[in-house]
Parts: structure tokens; C-alpha cells; sequence
């Protein structure tokens, strides 16, 4: 896997879908680009889109979307994901 700094859209798919596994994130069986990500208090679906990661955090509240640009490095886009909603 390539260095955490850098950025998404240098990492290969195979890299990426490793990373999201070592984050704890499984993949969607109906849904090659899905991810769910559970954590305490939250989980998270990611998406593997063609030209952004997207991300809706669903909290007791409302569900918060957010878009993360493959031009930002994995240790920003981990550290994000990370805080959750």
C-alpha cells in the first residue's frame, strides 16, 4: 500500500478496498462500491465513487452526507473519517 500521505487517486482499487478493510469497513453484498463502517455511537457508508469518496454517516439524527476528492491523501481522508459525524 502506498505511503498514508498520499493522495486517494494514486492508490490502486485493490489498495483502497485493503485500506477500507483494515479501517473495520465491509463490503455491501449487493454493492460493489459500498461500504458499511460501524462504530460506537455511529456508522458510516462509503462509497467508492468514479471521481470522489462519499461518505453518509447515519447518527441518531439525520443522516450527514459528505464527499471526500480522491485528490486528498489517506491519512487526511482516514483522520475525517475517523472524528465520524
Amino acid at each position: 500500500m502506498p505511503p498514508a500521505e498520499t493522495p486517494l487517486n494514486q492508490h490502486s482499487l485493490q489498495a483502497l478496498e485493503l485500506w477500507l478493510q483494515q479501517l473495520g469497513a465491509q463490503r455491501l453484498e449487493d454493492d460493489p462500491c459500498g461500504w458499511l463502517w460501524k462504530e460506537q455511537g455511529w456508522m458510516a457508508e462509503i462509497r467508492l465513487q468514479q471521481t470522489d469518496l462519499a461518505v453518509i454517516w447515519s447518527p441518531k439524527e439525520a443522516p450527514r452526507p459528505c464527499v471526500f476528492p480522491y485528490g486528498l491523501s489517506r491519512a487526511d481522508v482516514e483522520a475525517a473519517l475517523r472524528l465520524g459525524p
